[in-house]
């Protein structure tokens, strides 16, 4: 019996949900310095201070009530850089006593001196699936980070990122829509390491200027068979939740990956601070209204088990 086990689809959308990006936390069993004593002031949705609070397991599930999710993926969710390792065993013990999260990716930073020792303890985990680290990035576009360290081209970073192909690990990539096609290039240069955009590619410029760099950067990512898309946190600054507009890069990303290559998720806690689970699920809907029950099928479950490769014995084609 998991907490999932306890969901019945009472909304009148019972297909099989399978939220490949959220997050838990337990601030006194962990260090997380964002939430507890280094506020970002620069948060791309603005002010998150009301999830500046514990999100366990039962949170979560609450977060979850009326829909039939049957699996999930943890992201990484900004603790410690000493206790990287830390947070995946104790995800470990919220799977055995919750029954979820179903499988984790874990965080290390590709500069980090002990960048190789991490990824060992990270895969000691039988739950472990991949990695997301954010590499240096520009400020916006037009601007250029071109040589600095941590950026994709340094190739310190590239030498540790190939790592994760010795560990049968993927990469989730939280890239700025100004970056995707830099991605791109890694994504090229890494053909055997699994790769997942984050975030739609993050078009938080909804101008027809800032949506063509983007679309421009997800044809790029969407012509190397390594890649595939979450589509996902379509918040804007200061909790605007668009819904005309988010229908829209919804659709337009899902167009661009097709349908075997597209994920949903919902990255909770974060998204509260623009709508609820029931409103991701909603938006979703309507960008794929024109889809088959089995691109449905793999959009909302499918696709996010065989990527992650999640141990769900009833799979969802």
């Amino acid at each position: 019996m998991t907490l999932f086990d306890t969901l019945q689809a009472t909304t009148g959308f019972s297909t099989p949900i399978v939220d490949a990006h959220h997050h838990l936390w337990d601030l006194s069993a962990g260090h997380y310095p964002t939430k507890q004593d280094q506020y970002d002031n620069n948060f791309f949705l603005g002010d998150y201070r009301k999830i500046c609070r514990d999100y366990m397991p039962d949170d979560y599930v609450d977060a979850l009530n009326g829909y039939n999710v049957i699996g999930s993926v943890h992201i990484q969710a900004a603790r410690a850089m000493d206790e990287q390792v830390a947070e995946t065993e104790w995800l470990g013990t919220m799977n055995r006593q919750f029954g979820l999260p179903s499988v984790v990716v874990g965080h290390v930073s590709f500069v980090q001196p002990d960048c190789a020792a991490i990824l060992e303890g990270h895969a000691r985990s039988p739950l472990m699936r991949g990695i997301r680290s954010r590499p240096t990035t520009s400020s916006g576009p037009g601007v250029s980070v071109a040589g600095a360290p941590g950026t994709m081209h340094d190739g310190h970073w590239r030498r540790n990122f190939a790592l994760l192909e010795k560990h049968g690990m993927s990469w989730d990539m939280r890239i700025p829509y100004w970056r995707l096609e830099e991605a791109a290039e890694v994504a090229r240069a890494f053909p055997g390491i699994p790769m997942v955009v984050n975030h739609t590619g993050l078009p938080l410029d909804r101008s027809e200027e800032g949506l063509a760099i983007w679309r421009k950067g997800l044809h790029a990512l969407a012509d190397c068979p390594n890649v595939v898309i979450k589509i996902s946190e379509l918040g804007l600054p200061h909790g605007k939740w668009d819904i005309p507009s988010n229908v829209r890069v919804a659709r337009e990303a899902a167009t661009i990956f097709g349908p075997d290559r597209i994920i949903f998720a919902s990255n909770l806690p974060v998204a509260s601070l623009s709508t609820t689970f029931g409103g991701i699920v909603d938006v979703m809907r309507e960008a794929l209204a024109a889809e088959t029950p089995e691109t449905l099928a793999k959009f909302f479950a499918g696709n996010a088990i065989r990527f992650y490769r999640i141990p769900i014995a009833d799979r969802p084609l």
